[in-house]
C-alpha cells in the first residue's frame, strides 16, 4: 500500500504523535508499495532500502496503529484541520450532463455507468440534474438518478435549446464519452457557454482540446521532455505521403477527436497510405503520421488529480497483446505483471507529471508503449475524460472513478472525500491488489458478410468481459468462458494458417495461440517470436496446457485423485473443461469434487491489500484460498445479469436486471447480482446487498446459490443467458426458479411444442416444417411458394437465418452454406413479403396478462426485430387489432401460465382468400423473458414493466389488470381508425457501427447488425423520428441546395416516390446509372432532372473525390437484395456512404419517412426552440419511474 494513503489513513491517529508529518498539505504522490512474497500479482515491487528508511521514521506511530487496529476515519481526519482549502465547492445550483447516445462499437454501455454514478454525486451534494441522452435504454435516464431528461440529439443545436430552456449553471463534458467531448469542444468554439453562462465543471475545455489534438498534445508533452511517438499532422493525403518519407515506413495513421482509434491503421508503404488516409480524412480533419512501434508493450494508467494539485495512479493494466492491437481490442490485465518496479515507477512518475502539466481536473488515461527489453517508453495518448479503460479499473479495484471526477469536478479535494466503496479509507488512497483482474473483448465479426476479421488499431469489439482470480490462470480462463459459454477454457480451434494468424491477429488470437500449445506442440518460444507475446504470460498459459495433459494422460473419473482436482480447480477449469478431459460428464465431476469437499471460496475485492478490513459487498470465487470473507446469512434472490454485451444483448437487460434487483429492495427482499460485465451499471457497489463478478455458468450459479442458501433465483430479466441455463438448474441443481416454469420455457424455445401449442389454442402462425434433406426442403418451397426463411441448425458460413427467393439460392444455402442431414436439420418458413412486423411486451400472474405493450415496426417484416425503428403508441394500427393482439397475448400467457415478463413478435398481412377481411396475424416468435424493448415501453408508457414483473415473481404486491394501450371506454373509438389515447408518441431507431467493420455490406435482414439504440419524443411520427434520426452517430442532415444520390431496385417505384416527396426543397439529384436516371424523371413528377455521375468501383480515392466534387451528402440505396459481390454498385455505394459519413437510408420505408421529414422540417425556421425540446417528464406528465 502506497505510503502516501497511510498517510492519510493514519492520520488522525498519529497527529498528536507526528506533528512534524502535519505541515501544509503536499500534493501526494506514491512512494512505493508492499507485497506478499507468495503473490504471483503485484508488480508493485519493493525498494527495500527506500522502504527501510522511511519506516524507521514512522515506527513509533506505526507501533499503536498495529496495536489498535481502528480503521481511520476520513472525516476526523478532515475535522483535524490537517487539510486547508478543503470544502471551497463551486457553486452551481443546476447541472447539465451530457450523455453518449446510442451505444456502439468503442462508446457502449460503460457511459451509462460512468454518466449514472456524475448523477449520483450531483444528487448527494444537491445539485439539480439535467439529463441529455436519446439512449432510452440506459440506467441513467431515469428520474431516479436524474432530475429532468431530455431524449434528444447529443448536438450543438439541441443541446444549446435545451440551456436556453433550463438555464444550467454548470456542465459536465467528461461523462459521456468522446461525443460529449467533442460536443463540448465545439460549443465552446461557438461561444456558447460563454453567451449563457455555463461553467464547464472538471477538466477545462483547453486541456481536452491539447489532450484531443494531436498537435498540442505534442508540443505540451515536449515542454516537460516525455517522449512520444514522432509524429507529423497533416490535413491531405499528398502532406500524409510527405510525412511518411520523413519519420519512415512502417507508419500508423491516427485520427484526431475520434473514437476507439477510428480511422486508424497501419501502412507499410505509400499505396496502403495513400488509401487509408483518404478514408481516415473522411472521418476527422486532421490525421497524424507517426512511426509504428508494433510489437512494443502496452500499459495504460488510470490517474486522478483535484483542483488542489492532489495526484494519485489508482490503477495500472497491462496488454496481454503487444501494441498494434487497439486497447479496446486487447486482452488485458490488472495490476501489470511483467514491469519491473522500476518500469512501473518511471511510468506512474510521467503520468503523474503529465497529468499535472496539462491540468487535468478529474479523471484521465494515459497509455504507454513501453520498450520489450529496455527502458525507452513512448506515450501513445491521453483521455482526459471518463474512458472504457477507467469503467474496467473502477471496478477491477473498487475505486469508484466516475463518482469521484464528478465530486472532484463539484470542487471537492481527493483527502476530503471517503471512499464510498472501502468506507475506511479517504480518495486519497492507491489501491492495492491482492488478487488479478483479466479483461477479454467479445467480438461478433461472424455476423457481417465480407468483414475484415483482422484486428488492429481500430476498435471492433462489442462488448467486453472481467474476471477476477487470485492467480492469472485462473482469472484468464474465467474470462474465456465468461466471453462465450461454448469455450469451456483455454482451447484451441481449426486454423488454415496456423502461424499467419498467430502473426497478424485477428478476433480469434487466444484460439490460435491454444492451438498451437495444446494441440500443435509449438514452444513458448515458437509462440513469443510468432506473436510477441511476453514469456510471462506463456508460460502461464503452459502451466493450463501440461494440467490439461495430466488429465488427458488419466482418462477417467475415478482416477482423478483429489490432489489433481484441486490443482486443476487452482488454475481455472470447470466442471465441465474436467470431465472432457477425462471422458465423463459435468454432474458427475461435481459430484466428485463436492465428495472431496472441494469447494470455492468467497473473496471481498480488498483493495487495502489486508492491511485494514475492508467493508464491501463486492466479492469473487477462487479456489486459491482457505477461508470465506463473508457469512451467508441473507437467504437473498439471486438475479442473473445480461453477462457480455454483444450483438443482439446490451445495455437494455442491465436496465432490466438493475431495476429487479432495486424492486426486490423495495419488497424488502436481501439480493444477490451475478454478472461479469465492467460497463455495466448492475456491477456497481451499492445495486445490490452482494455483488458477485463471476460467470454465469450452471456450475458458478448453483456453487454462489447453495453457499448463500438462496430463497430463489430470477432467470428472466438477463436476456438469452439466464434463459439457458434455467432448466438445469431447476432440475439437476433443485434450485427455485422464481416465475414461469422452465419446463414451460422450454416449451416456447423448442419450434415443434410452441408449434403444437399455438395450433391447440387457435393461434395463427407462418407454415413451416424441420426438414433433413434439400430435397424435402425444395418440396416444401414449391408447395408453401417462394421466399422462404431458412434456419439451418448447424451453419459454416455465420449468417444463420436467411431469406431464400428461389430455387437457386435454397441449393446454394443448403448445400454450400451448411450440410443438412438428420443430424443437423433445417427450419423452413413461409416468409410473407411486405407484412408489418408487430411487438408485444407484456407481464402476466399465473396465466393472466397484467400489463401489456403493442410497438408497430416502421420496417417490413424481414428487418430483425433488434434493428427495426419501432413505434409507441401505434401510429398505423387499427383499434380491432389492437384488441386483436391483446387476445393473442391473453390466449399465450394462459397456455403456458406465464409468471413474470414474456414479449412477443406478430406479423399482420393481409387475408390473400379474402381482402375484405380483417388482415391476419401470425405469431412468429414467443420469448418468456424480458426483452430489448421493455426499457423502451416503460418509459413511454410511464409503468415500469419490470417492476411490475418483479412484484409478480416474488408474489407480493401483484397489481391489478390494466389495459395501457386502449383508450378508456368513453373515446367510443372506431373500429378502422388509428387508435386514439396519448398526445404524444416515441420512435426507437436502431445505432449501427458499420463504420468500425470495414468491408460489411451495409444492408438490413433478418440477422441483427445494429449494436445500440435511441428513442425520441414528439407530438407525431414525423416530429418523433425527424428528431430520432438525428440522434444517430455523426448524423448530418442534408440542407437544401445539397447533392443526394440515388441507387437500387426500380422494380418497386419507391425511389421515384422519394424524389416527389424531396422535389420542392431544392437538392441536387444524382444516380450512377442511366436505369435509375429514367426512372428518378418518370416516377419523381414533373421537372425532376437527374444527373449520372462517374462511380469508380475499386478505387476509394477517387470514389472520395466525386462525393467531395458533387457535394453528395446523403445516399438512398434501396437495393432488393444483400451485394452477391464486392464490386456491385449498389454494394460500393453503401459502403462508401457509411465510409465517408453520409447518412444512408437503404430500407424503403424509413427512406420514405425521412423524406416526408425533411419536406416538413425544412429548411429550419432560425430562432424558435422547436415543440421536439420538451422535458421528458412534460411528455408522459409525471415521473412515474
Amino acid at each position: 500500500m502506497a505510503l502516501c494513503g497511510r498517510l492519510v489513513r493514519t492520520a488522525a491517529s498519529c497527529k498528536q504523535h507526528c506533528p512534524k508529518f502535519f505541515a501544509p498539505p503536499q500534493p501526494s504522490s506514491r512512494v512505493f508499495s508492499t507485497q506478499n512474497a507468495n503473490s504471483p500479482l503485484t508488480s508493485f515491487k519493493l525498494n527495500r532500502k527506500a522502504f527501510n528508511t522511511q519506516n524507521r521514521a514512522f515506527s513509533s506511530c506505526r507501533s499503536r496503529k498495529n496495536q489498535s487496529q481502528v480503521a481511520p476515519n476520513a472525516r476526523a481526519y478532515l475535522d483535524s484541520g490537517a487539510i486547508a482549502g478543503a470544502r471551497n465547492l463551486v457553486d452551481v445550483k443546476k447541472v447539465l450532463v451530457i450523455g453518449s447516445g446510442g451505444l456502439s462499437i468503442g462508446q457502449a454501455g460503460e457511459f451509462d455507468y460512468s454518466g449514472s454514478q456524475a448523477l449520483k454525486a450531483l444528487k448527494e451534494a444537491g445539485v439539480s440534474s439535467v439529463l441529455i441522452n436519446p439512449n432510452i435504454a440506459t440506467i441513467q435516464t431515469a428520474h431516479v438518478l436524474a432530475d429532468e431528461v431530455y431524449y434528444l440529439p447529443v448536438t450543438p443545436e439541441y443541446v444549446t435549446y435545451v440551456i436556453e430552456r433550463e438555464r444550467p449553471d454548470g456542465i459536465f463534458l467528461s461523462f459521456g464519452g468522446q461525443t460529449a467531448l467533442n460536443l463540448g469542444v465545439k460549443m465552446d468554439e461557438m461561444g456558447i457557454f460563454e453567451r449563457y453562462g455555463v461553467k464547464v465543471l472538471g477538466t477545462s475545455i483547453q486541456t481536452l482540446r491539447t489532450s484531443e489534438d494531436r498537435d498540442l498534445f505534442a508540443k505540451a508533452l515536449k515542454e516537460i521532455d516525455i517522449p512520444i511517438a514522432e509524429s507529423i499532422a497533416v490535413s491531405t493525403v499528398d502532406e500524409a505521403l510527405q510525412a511518411a518519407e520523413t519519420v519512415g515506413y512502417p507508419i500508423i495513421v491516427r485520427a484526431a477527436y475520434a473514437l476507439g482509434g477510428l480511422g486508424s491503421g497501419f501502412a507499410n508503404n505509400p499505396e496502403e497510405l495513400r488509401d487509408l488516409s483518404a478514408r481516415s480524412l473522411t472521418l476527422s480533419p486532421q490525421i497524424l503520421v507517426e512511426k509504428s512501434l508494433k510489437g512494443w508493450k502496452e500499459a495504460e494508467y488510470e490517474v486522478v488529480r483535484d483542483a488542489s494539485d492532489n495526484c494519485i495512479t489508482v490503477c495500472n493494466m497491462e496488454n496481454f497483446d503487444p501494441l498494434g492491437v487497439h486497447t479496446g481490442d486487447s486482452i488485458v490485465v490488472s495490476p501489470s505483471q511483467t514491469l519491473s518496479d522500476e518500469e512501473y515507477h518511471m511510468l506512474r512518475t510521467a503520468a503523474i507529471k503529465i497529468v499535472r502539466h496539462l491540468g487535468v481536473v478529474g479523471e484521465c488515461n494515459v497509455q504507454y508503449a513501453l520498450q520489450p527489453d529496455g527502458l525507452d517508453y513512448r506515450v501513445i495518448e491521453i483521455n482526459a475524460r471518463l474512458s472504457r479503460s477507467s469503467a474496467l479499473a473502477s471496478k477491477a479495484t473498487g475505486y469508484p472513478l466516475a463518482y469521484t471526477a464528478a465530486k472532484i469536478g463539484l470542487g471537492h479535494t481527493l483527502p476530503e472525500l471517503p471512499n464510498a466503496v472501502t468506507r475506511t479509507t479517504t480518495a486519497n488512497f492507491e489501491p492495492s491488489l491482492d488478487y488479478i483482474v483479466t479483461k477479454i473483448p467479445r467480438w461478433d465479426l461472424g455476423k457481417f458478410q465480407n468483414v475484415n476479421r483482422s484486428i488492429g488499431s481500430s476498435m471492433k469489439s462489442v462488448g467486453e468481459v472481467m474476471a477476477i482470480g487470485r492467480t492469472f490462470e485462473e482469472s484468464f480462463q474465467k474470462a474465456i468462458r465468461q466471453v462465450d459459454p461454448k469455450y469451456l477454457g483455454f482451447q484451441g480451434d481449426k486454423f488454415d494458417d496456423l502461424d499467419e494468424v498467430l502473426k497478424n491477429p485477428t478476433d480469434r488470437r487466444w484460439l490460435a495461440v491454444g492451438q498451437a500449445m495444446l494441440h500443435e506442440n509449438y514452444s513458448v518460444d515458437r509462440v513469443h517470436e510468432l506473436t510477441k507475446i511476453d514469456k510471462w504470460f506463456l508460460y502461464k498459459l503452459q502451466n493450463i496446457v501440461d494440467c490439461t495433459h495430466e488429465l488427458e494422460d488419466i482418462g477417467s473419473l475415478f482416477g482423478l485423485k483429489k490432489e489433481l482436482l484441486v490443482k486443476a480447480k487452482k488454475l481455472g477449469f470447470s466442471d465441465k473443461q474436467i470431465a472432457k478431459c477425462v471422458h465423463s460428464t459435468e454432474e458427475e465431476v461435481r459430484a466428485r469434487r463436492k465428495s472431496f469437499g472441494i469447494k470455492p471460496f468467497v473473496k471481498k475485492i480488498d483493495t487495502l491489500a489486508a492491511e485494514f478490513p475492508a467493508d464491501t459487498n463486492y466479492l469473487y470465487t477462487t479456489y486459491n484460498a482457505t477461508t470465506h470473507d463473508v457469512t451467508f446469512n441473507d437467504h437473498g434472490v439471486v438475479v442473473l445479469g445480461s453477462g457480455v454485451y454483444r450483438i443482439g444483448s446490451s445495455v437494455e437487460f442491465d436496465w432490466c436486471a438493475v431495476n429487479a434487483t432495486l424492486s426486490l429492495k423495495q419488497l424488502g427482499k436481501k439480493t444477490v447480482m451475478i454478472n461479469y460485465n465492467p460497463e455495466t451499471y448492475s456491477t456497481d457497489f451499492d445495486v445490490a446487498d452482494k455483488l458477485y463478478f463471476e460467470e454465469l455458468s450452471y456450475e458458478r450459479v448453483m456453487d454462489i446459490y447453495e453457499l448463500e442458501c438462496a430463497s430463489g433465483v430470477v432467470v428472466s430479466v438477463g436476456g438469452q443467458l439466464p434463459q439457458n441455463i434455467a432448466l438445469q438448474l431447476q432440475e439437476k441443481g433443485k434450485a427455485k426458479v422464481l416465475g414461469t416454469d422452465p419446463r414451460d420455457i422450454d416449451k416456447a424455445e423448442d419450434r415443434h411444442k410452441f408449434s403444437q401449442i399455438l395450433d391447440s389454442i387457435g393461434v395463427d402462425q407462418p407454415a413451416w416444417k424441420e426438414l433433413t434433406s434439400f430435397d424435402d426442403a425444395h418440396a416444401f418451397a414449391e408447395t408453401v411458394g417462394y421466399p422462404v426463411l431458412v434456419r439451418p441448425s448447424y451453419v459454416l458460413s455465420g449468417a444463420a437465418m436467411t431469406v431464400i427467393h428461389s430455387e437457386d439460392q435454397l441449393k446454394d444455402k443448403l448445400l454450400a452454406a451448411s450440410n443438412v442431414s438428420p443430424d443437423h436439420p433445417v427450419v423452413i418458413t413461409k416468409f410473407i413479403s411486405g407484412a408489418q412486423e408487430i411487438d408485444v411486451d407484456a407481464v402476466a400472474s399465473g396465466g393472466t396478462l397484467l400489463v401489456h405493450a403493442v410497438s408497430e415496426h416502421i420496417e417490413n417484416a424481414g428487418v430483425h426485430s433488434g434493428d427495426a425503428s419501432l413505434v409507441l403508441p401505434p401510429a398505423n394500427l387499427t383499434t380491432r387489432t389492437l384488441e386483436r393482439v391483446k387476445e393473442i397475448a391473453q390466449k399465450v400467457a394462459k397456455a403456458w401460465s406465464i409468471t413474470g415478463p414474456f414479449n412477443m413478435q406478430i406479423i399482420q398481412a393481409p387475408d390473400p382468400h379474402s381482402p375484405e377481411a380483417d388482415p391476419q396475424l401470425k405469431v412468429i416468435e414467443c420469448n418468456l423473458r424480458a426483452s430489448r424493448s421493455f426499457p423502451f415501453v416503460s418509459k413511454v408508457l410511464g409503468t415500469n414493466f419490470i417492476d411490475v414483473a418483479t412484484r409478480v415473481l416474488v408474489g407480493r404486491d401483484t397489481p391489478a389488470p390494466v389495459d395501457l394501450i386502449q383508450p378508456p371506454p368513453s373515446s367510443s373509438p372506431q373500429p378502422d381508425q388509428p387508435a386514439p389515447g396519448r398526445d404524444y408518441l416515441a420512435v426507437k431507431v436502431p445505432q449501427f457501427s458499420w463504420t468500425r467493420l470495414a468491408g460489411a455490406d451495409p444492408y438490413l435482414g433478418v440477422e441483427m447488425a445494429s449494436t445500440g439504440e435511441m428513442a425520441c419524443f414528439g407530438k407525431d411520427l414525423i416530429e418523433a423520428y425527424w428528431t430520432a434520426a438525428q440522434s444517430m452517430m455523426n448524423f448530418r442532415t442534408p440542407v437544401p441546395g445539397e447533392g443526394l444520390l440515388f441507387g437500387g431496385d426500380t422494380g418497386t417505384g419507391m425511389l421515384g416516390e422519394i424524389v416527389k416527396v424531396l422535389k420542392p426543397l431544392g437538392f441536387r439529384l444524382f444516380a450512377v446509372t442511366e436505369e435509375v436516371k429514367r426512372h428518378l424523371e418518370e416516377k419523381g413528377g414533373e421537372g425532376v432532372t437527374v444527373e449520372v455521375i462517374e462511380f469508380p468501383k475499386e478505387d476509394k480515392r477517387a470514389l472520395r473525390e466525386v462525393f467531395e466534387r458533387y457535394d453528395v451528402r446523403g445516399v438512398f440505396n434501396l437495393a432488393a437484395a444483400r451485394a452477391s459481390s464486392m464490386l456491385d454498385e449498389d454494394y460500393v455505394m453503401r459502403r462508401n456512404a457509411v465510409d465517408f459519413g453520409r447518412p444512408l437510408f437503404m430500407e424503403p420505408k424509413t427512406a420514405m419517412l425521412f423524406a416526408q421529414c425533411m419536406a416538413a422540417k425544412l429548411p429550419k425556421k432560425e430562432g424558435e426552440i422547436p415543440s421536439e425540446v420538451r422535458r421528458w417528464s412534460e411528455f408522459i406528465r409525471g415521473k412515474p419511474l
